[in-house]
């Protein structure tokens, strides 16, 4: 024997358990998904209001999903960063806003398709 042991999976209960502990953290301190929260909720209410159909409210529910997602990516991958190195390094900087980059980049993707929905819909 190699002395590796095989790795045990968690059970998907405890899985369930850190994804929840790790949006709940998220939500605690990151102040930019308090705002894209907010903005889901808003845009989900709104998209009652004016009617839309169940497949554009799907759409709608894909993209603030991918949104937050993002958000919680960009986190991790900030805090990774910062894990690794405190100082001002480009590579670090780098990462970090390529990161940002990516969930600005699709938050302004959804609201032009948000857009889309909305000027077909009260057309």
């Amino acid at each position: 024997m190699n002395g590796h042991h095989p790795r045990r999976h968690k059970h998907l209960v405890e899985s369930f358990k850190d994804a929840i502990s790790g949006f709940i953290l998220a939500f605690v301190q990151e102040r930019n998904i308090h705002i894209q929260i907010f903005a889901a909720v808003a845009v989900v209410i709104f998209s009652i209001i004016i009617h839309v159909s169940p497949i554009e409210l799907m759409i709608v529910f894909l993209l603030i999903g991918g949104v937050i997602s993002l958000e919680l990516v960009n986190t991790a991958i900030e805090r990774v960063v910062d894990l690794v190195t405190q100082e001002q390094h480009p590579m670090a900087k780098a990462a970090k806003d390529a990161a940002a980059a990516a969930v600005w980049w699709f938050s302004v993707v959804s609201v032009a398709v948000f857009i889309v929905i909305v000027v077909n819909k009260l057309t």
